[in-house]
């Protein structure tokens, strides 16, 4: 049986009723505005994805700036590290995860995941809503807490670190060098490829497949680890990321950087 970290919840917990809102309660669709306002959980605001990348070449998954941040978190009506922050998307989790991971980086712990997401939501015969809810924008004031990011310097001094291992979330053809998005193919060496599709299971509606923790064992990624995760943009290590936490890994970061800076720098080692 998989066991999940508690802030993966399931679709009829939220709010265990779906016609109000909770006080200091917001539910976030990080999905494309167009499906957004053709149908949402009730009360959820939207976070379109190219809100939470820096969209600055080459490495375009990036973290936004602070100013960029906190103008999107202002937008949200914001309110500080108390609020509970519910998300969910549409694909399985890669948005969704992206924006833990940026809650992380800000500091904000208190959060839940829908596992499966909207799939789950419309599969479980549970209320949606359609149009736009537009929260009463916040003064906000962040800081970046870097535990969470991987940078090109971090890996390189730890790529024969016995303690760390590299999950690289590409499809094997990228992984191998057979099919190249930068100017070099290949993957940071000594990285295990587990392509981010398998760790949702397509067949129960996206959620984290049941598997996922004994196959990632036997490949040697563990909780015991010094875990550090990548794709091209950290879109779809953004699931990575979130697996790792569900399935309570200690030590977990991202390289939002991706194989988008590593493969395109000329000085950076690769393997094929």
């Amino acid at each position: 049986m998989l066991t999940l970290n508690e802030f993966v919840i399931e679709s009829a917990q939220p709010n265990q009723r779906h016609d109000k809102k909770i006080k200091n309660e917001l539910i976030i669709g990080t999905t494309q505005r167009r499906l957004y306002h053709q149908c949402h959980i009730p009360t959820a605001v939207n976070i379109a994805p190219e809100e939470l990348v820096a969209n600055i070449p080459p490495a375009t998954g990036k973290l936004p700036s602070l100013n960029q941040l906190e103008a999107l978190f202002s937008r949200l009506g914001y309110l500080g590290k108390d609020q509970h922050l519910i998300i969910y998307d549409d694909e399985g989790g890669g948005w969704a995860g992206r924006f833990i991971w940026t809650l992380d980086m800000i500091g904000h712990s208190n959060y839940s995941y829908i596992n499966g997401g909207l799939h789950a939501w419309i599969a479980a015969g549970l209320p949606l809503e359609s149009g736009e809810n537009t929260p009463e924008p916040t003064q906000v004031m962040l800081t970046l807490h870097n535990s969470a990011r991987a940078s090109r310097d971090y890996i390189e001094a730890n790529l024969n670190s016995p303690d760390t291992v590299i999950w690289d979330a590409r499809s094997p053809a990228e992984y191998c060098g057979e099919q190249i998005f930068a100017r070099r193919g290949g993957h940071i060496p000594g990285a295990i490829n587990y392509e981010w599709t398998r760790a949702m299971d397509s067949k129960d509606n996206y959620r984290i497949h049941k598997n996922v923790a004994k196959e990632l064992a036997e490949l040697g990624i563990t909780k015991e680890k010094n875990v550090i995760t990548y794709c091209q943009s950290h879109h779809r290590s953004g699931f990575t990321y979130l697996v790792a936490k569900a399935l309570g890994f200690r030590h977990i970061k991202a390289y939002d950087g991706s194989w988008s800076e590593w493969g395109n720098l000329s000085d950076t080692p690769i393997e094929v």
